[in-house]
């Protein structure tokens, strides 16, 4: 297992060619837009080595018998799925950020169960070739973005309909050697301090859309492979600390538009090619493991949005008042309905033909339904007691001005025995934790409201009701 700095350190040896705002970024350690980030993503290596939170944080291969960090780990019963509910939660109170690791978690894991069935039934080789790609993943510690989301184009056409049929990954040929992919992928989480993608199609595919059932693996600084750096509510101020809120991990995951202009890929690292009709199986797994997530990394979030809103009451005198402990009651009822979730869906999982163990899907769509809902009110609970100065406060540079700074102190002074500074960092970690950026992620990561309530109606099985209903009544057809 890596330690968080050997994983900094693995980064200085990979070469993605990135770009923001035209510019080509050399080197992603140590520049200020992504370090945040790169912190975030390290937690996942330190909290193995946290004896606190050891069995949380690691797990033992059954591919080898050795101890391994859990984001490399396929789920084997429904306590590990508890588990990965309960670490996701401990790492967001560490980081109050996205730490982008769940994503390619959630890929092997769906990755895995989907080969080994894909072989059973077309005689195909490739969950034998995923558990030797695996091992390797589990031995270097691998940190991998899971690869899903297109851009898609026109939403109302398939893949092979588009008047660009780039705009879904697909492969353009392929030899003895290997596939050749091209195409992009949208809102990429963590890629630009991953070491590979994980690649995946993006929805449920037909015959004639074979050429797009591709999930392959593709190292971040492939030949071909060109990622750009997306822009993020308040990045400009990422060059002063106080003002960017969490200055340590950044608000949400780094997110990139990546290209893959004609990558090769070689066999051995090709999981699904053409098999267009297990394409639909490993989007709905992928999509119901990353959605248990949401009940566990957002509430640790929450913690901190409650613990600071409970400060910023301390620090503005308000905190006696009854209608802002009832406030802060209702944040916490919200969010412990969530997790509650999250952990229904894990303790319900159950074993896969594969031998690995699946979240309830039902249930793991209801938790990130919720989810879309009870954060926006969390963070409107939040402004409410925070107040309106979270959109008005003078910047860190005029705090800190050798004029300004005496006026910006003496106003925005609350409880005489805060320091202003203090006051400072809590409304600016309020405001960046509740902004624009970490709610549309709450809403959109895993799939937009509809795709969860799409897998709902699927999963809820409604002509069981209907006899339930009927039986109680005495009606036979």
């Amino acid at each position: 297992m890596l330690t968080g700095q050997e994983y900094i350190e693995s980064l200085k040896k990979l070469k993605p060619i990135i770009y923001y705002e035209g510019k080509k970024i050399e080197s992603v350690v140590g520049h200020p837009l992504i370090q945040p980030h790169i912190n975030s993503a390290a937690a996942t290596y330190d909290v193995a080595f946290d004896p606190a939170f050891e069995d949380l944080g690691t797990a033992v291969s059954h591919l080898t018998g050795e101890k391994i960090n859990r984001f490399t780990y396929i789920h084997q019963t429904p306590e590990d799925l508890v588990k990965k509910v309960k670490m996701l939660r401990m790492i967001g109170q560490r980081t109050g950020s996205c730490f982008q690791r769940c994503v390619g978690f959630d890929a092997l894991n769906a990755v895995y169960s989907t080969t080994y069935d894909m072989d059973q039934k077309l005689g195909t080789s490739y969950h034998s070739r995923f558990v030797e790609y695996l091992k390797g993943v589990e031995k270097r510690d691998t940190m991998i973005t899971g690869a899903m989301t297109d851009p898609k184009g026109d939403r109302g056409l398939k893949p092979s309909k588009q008047a660009d049929p780039d705009m879904y990954v697909h492969y353009v040929s392929k030899n003895e050697e290997g596939i050749i992919v091209r195409g992009a992928k949208a809102h990429m989480t963590g890629m630009a301090n991953s070491h590979e993608m994980l690649i995946m199609p993006t929805t449920a595919l037909k015959e004639e859309d074979a050429d797009y059932a591709v999930c392959c693996v593709i190292p971040v600084d492939a030949p071909g492979v060109l990622h750009i750096f997306g822009r993020q509510t308040n990045d400009g101020r990422k060059y002063n600390e106080i003002d960017q809120g969490n200055f340590k991990f950044g608000v949400v995951g780094g997110e990139t538009l990546t290209i893959l202009e004609d990558v090769f890929v070689p066999w051995d690292k090709v999981f699904m090619c053409g098999e267009y009709e297990f394409a639909g199986t490993l989007v709905e797994r992928f999509a119901s493991f990353h959605r248990q997530n949401y009940g566990a990394c957002k509430i640790g979030l929450t913690d901190i949005i409650i613990g600071a809103c409970a400060l910023i009451a301390d620090y503005n005198g308000t905190a006696k008042a009854n209608h802002i402990k009832d406030k802060i009651v209702e944040m916490i009822h919200l969010s412990e309905t969530m997790y509650c979730c999250s952990l229904a869906c894990s303790g319900e999982g159950r074993k896969l033909a594969s031998g690995a163990c699946y979240v309830d899907p039902l249930l793991a769509n209801v938790v990130k339904q919720n989810i879309t809902r009870y954060i926006y009110e969390i963070c409107r609970i939040s402004h409410d007691i925070a107040g309106g100065i979270i959109a008005t406060l003078p910047s860190e540079v005029d705090l800190k001005h050798p004029e300004l700074g005496k006026y910006v102190q003496k106003y925005m002074m609350g409880v005489a025995s805060v320091p202003v500074e203090n006051r400072f960092k809590i409304l600016r970690l309020i405001e960046n934790m509740t902004g624009g950026t970490a709610l549309v992620e709450s809403m959109h990561g895993a799939g937009s409201p509809q795709a969860q309530r799409v897998m709902l109606a699927r999963q809820a099985n409604l002509e069981h009701k209907k006899e339930l209903a009927k039986k109680l009544v005495d009606i036979s057809d």
